[in-house]
């Protein structure tokens, strides 16, 4: 979705927290409180005010940015994946060329959604006013607008919601319960740290300020957010003066640039003259998916590098006991399917556990949204 984001800025209205709501001073709170149920049909409106009905559980879905594909795809859903970008915002995902729905600006294309005939089409906020979700409901398609992630509770009110869409509702809970236990113990980690004041350089001299879910990336991870600071929301321009003024102590931009995109002006800041950067991966930055956690991660690894030796050993040993879960899944699997091939001798598949797909996507991660 980083195509959509630089087009306003294209109004990404992208993003944000399910766990911590983390403002100035705010700390985490648990966001895996209630365990969606997936219900059919389902009955909805979407951030269109178009009221949604879903018969059955999908078996076939589209979706249509990035971010939507990074979802379906954490909450082990990719099985019933017809149609998605594929381009380099969804590289990390390596889905099969013949999934690609978009043209060579990453737009998606109706008629290639329309050919697929998909049971529902998933749609990222920001394509809400955008032509092709209504070709697609007036071809008869069932199109569900995501409404406009301002943090990180809208994230994974998004993620939770996906999973009652498409019929995943346990994978969709897991992966919000997995954001849920790394913030945690990111925000333990630096609860005690100075939060340096950070400017998240963009292309454009666009930035995010308040209502953004970067900006509660950013003060999640134990920094003061530069646009906020200056009273920016949403996204917009920030002057060279106002940063200038404000020198910020570290400057936090996207892998997508070889180096970060500031004027020259901006080069004498104490952040740029002490080399103080923080690149993060532009997909988990700007896609508002399970992911945003990494990009948090890594900042708290360059930023507050104790905080993050102090977390890092709770980190992994999350991520060591969904191994161990998924490997006991797994052989209660193959003792269920022993069962069942010696009554019928049919021996069903089963899909990769949601808890394996967030820990492949954790490792996998660092490549190069919305």
């Amino acid at each position: 979705m980083r195509s959509a984001l630089i087009v306003f800025v294209a109004v990404l209205t992208v993003l944000a927290a399910f766990t911590p709501a983390v403002a100035a001073g705010g700390h985490a709170a648990n966001v895996a409180q209630e365990e969606p149920t997936c219900e059919f049909p389902f009955e909805g409106e979407d951030a269109t005010g178009e009221q949604v009905t879903i018969e059955e559980e999908p078996d076939s879905v589209v979706a249509l940015q990035p971010s939507d594909a990074q979802i379906l795809f954490e909450i082990g859903a990719e099985e019933k994946v017809d149609g998605m970008p594929v381009n380099e915002y969804t590289a990390y995902l390596e889905a099969d060329e013949e999934l690609d729905i978009s043209d060579d600006m990453g737009s998606p294309v109706a008629e290639e959604v329309i050919d697929r005939d998909p049971d529902v089409v998933l749609a990222a906020s920001h394509l809400a006013n955008d032509d092709v979700v209504d070709q697609l409901r007036d071809a008869g398609l069932t199109v569900y607008v995501f409404p406009i992630e301002e943090s990180l509770d809208d994230v994974a009110e998004n993620v939770r919601t996906t999973g009652e869409l498409v019929g995943e509702c346990e994978g969709a809970a897991e992966s919000v319960e997995w954001m849920d236990e790394r913030l945690e113990i990111i925000e333990e980690a630096t609860a005690d740290e100075e939060h340096p004041l950070a400017y998240y350089a963009m292309i454009g001299s666009f930035t995010a300020g308040d209502d953004t879910f970067q900006h509660e990336l950013m003060t999640t991870a134990g920094v003061e957010n530069l646009g906020a600071e200056v009273g920016i929301e949403g996204w917009q321009e920030i002057s060279e003066e106002d940063i200038i003024e404000e020198d910020p102590e570290w400057i936090i931009y996207e892998d997508s640039a070889e180096e970060p995109p500031v004027s020259e002006s901006v080069m004498g800041t104490t952040a740029y003259q002490n080399e103080q950067f923080v690149e993060v991966d532009a997909q988990q930055f700007n896609q508002p998916g399970p992911l945003v956690v990494l990009a948090i991660e890594e900042i708290v690894q360059e930023i507050h590098p104790d905080a993050y030796a102090e977390a890092e050993a709770e980190l992994e040993a999350g991520s060591d006991d969904a191994d161990d879960d998924a490997s006991d899944d797994d052989a209660a699997d193959d003792a269920d399917t022993d069962d069942e091939a010696a009554d019928d001798d049919t021996i069903p598949g089963f899909g990769v556990p949601a808890a394996v797909a967030a820990l492949l996507a954790l490792l996998a991660g660092l490549t190069h949204r919305r």
